[in-house]
């Protein structure tokens, strides 16, 4: 704004290409603003929100699922009565040419099929149905899959942090261990043994910063973000609070996941599809019944009288009924009603199987659970421990006490140790919060 006072205060004319490049610079500087904005960092429930609705597969099972309204629409459509114009235009001749014109309009309406036609749109609305079940079912798949890469992101960056306080101790003890090596208290090769481990101590740091890189590119590709976008997530602190909680009971969970999964909800709609597949095969033993209706005229040069008298001379319209009744149609309908059959057999069998994998999802996330907490807790006095007796060579080893061997022996149990602790903590945040999924609660951090 400054500028832009200034080359008003110049002279009393604007001039106006120096005003657009400033206007133009402003216009930057506010999208820059912007964009600085739109990349704050991403939390969970951000990122689950995001993943339904941009995520390919559940953008394949929407269009699906428009597709199978189509289908839902022409199935009513059939109630419709149908009409369609027809005319003939053309040359004879037998004694002499003539020329010949034919025009008719006729129209149908089913009137009864056997049930058929009313069963043929429930069923297809169950489909409907069905198929708005497995687009929550991609959403769902969705947000289970960014929930475990985004905490394989808070796992990766834990590490890295674990990873970078090692080095800086690393460094720390490799400093002393030359001045205990110039003053001629260890050897070369232990001090080659303390570069060994620094060095060690940078590769895993390495590995880490790696990884945790890899684990945000996995979950900006579950986002679909292009190349382009910048990515960034929240880093919640998880503690012992976030870790060791309350279980749900393991039937307690099962039964609400069979009553709000919407697995399930699409396999029993499937069933009941399946079913009124059955009696609509069974309508080809029945009549069909429609209304007909047509009018139709023609002319023919040859003739006597105007075009339009014999057009209104010719003119005949028709109403009727038309009754079909099935005889044979060499067991069409037997083996459309087996095939049928068939397809509630296996509509059943389906849902059963996804009972199974339903149970099978929550009894191994109920013991994931489980063992991630003991094995955490078991961490948790493993790590005290460690770290306890690695001050303690460490303070001996700056004493001069012990040689670098039991140093590095102990800060390796140690590290063990955390490492452990870590991986449980995050399995079982990951575990509690997928196993309270499935008693539809949203997962967030």
């Amino acid at each position: 704004m400054r500028k832009l006072n200034d080359v008003y205060s110049r002279s009393g004319n604007v001039k106006w290409g120096n005003l657009m490049s400033l206007v133009c610079i402003c216009i930057i500087n506010l999208s820059a603003i912007d964009g600085m904005a739109q990349q704050k960092p991403w939390s969970l429930r951000v990122c689950i929100e995001h993943a339904r609705e941009h995520n390919l597969q559940v953008e394949y099972a929407r269009v699906s699922l428009e597709n199978t309204s189509v289908d839902l629409s022409r199935e009513k459509a059939q109630r419709l009565p149908s009409l369609d114009f027809s005319s003939t235009q053309g040359w004879g001749h037998q004694k002499s040419s003539s020329y010949t014109g034919s025009y008719s309009l006729n129209g149908n309406m089913a009137l009864y099929q056997g049930g058929k036609l009313s069963r043929s749109i429930q069923q297809q609305e169950l489909v409907e149905k069905a198929m708005t079940q497995d687009v929550l079912v991609a959403q769902n798949d969705i947000e289970i899959a960014v929930t475990k890469a985004y905490l394989q992101i808070l796992y990766a960056n834990e590490t890295l942090k674990t990873d970078r306080q090692t080095l800086e101790s690393s460094g720390e003890q490799l400093a002393r261990s030359k001045a205990l090596l110039d003053a001629g208290s260890i050897s070369t090769s232990d001090f080659a043994q303390m570069e060994s481990q620094y060095s060690n101590d940078q590769y895993r740091v390495i590995q880490s910063e790696n990884d945790l890189a890899f684990s945000k590119l996995q979950l900006k590709q579950l986002l679909e973000l292009g190349p382009e976008d910048d990515f960034d997530v929240v880093f919640p602190e998880l503690d012992e609070r976030n870790v060791l909680v309350a279980i749900p009971g393991l039937d307690e969970v099962y039964r609400e996941a069979l009553r709000v999964m919407p697995e399930m909800k699409s396999s029993r709609l499937n069933v009941e599809s399946a079913i009124l597949g059955e009696k609509i095969a069974k309508g080809d033993y029945l009549p069909s019944i429609s209304l007909t209706a047509s009018v139709s005229t023609n002319h023919d040069s040859k003739s006597s009288g105007s075009y339009f008298s014999q057009m209104d001379d010719r003119l005949n319209e028709n109403v009727g009924i038309n009754i079909s009744i099935p005889i044979t149609n060499r067991k069409k309908a037997r083996l459309n009603i087996s095939k049928a059959r068939l397809q509630t057999e296996q509509s059943r069998l389906a849902e059963r199987n996804t009972r199974k994998d339903l149970l099978q999802t929550v009894e191994s996330l109920h013991q994931d659970v489980v063992a991630a907490q003991s094995r955490y807790s078991a961490a948790n006095q493993r790590v005290k421990s460690a770290y306890t007796s690695y001050r303690q060579v460490q303070e001996e080893f700056d004493a001069g006490m012990k040689n670098p061997v039991d140093l590095l022996v102990e800060k390796n149990n140690y590290l063990s140790a955390l490492q452990e602790q870590i991986q449980a903590k995050y399995q079982a945040v990951l575990a509690f919060k997928l196993l309270n999924f499935y008693r539809n609660e949203p997962i967030d951090i």
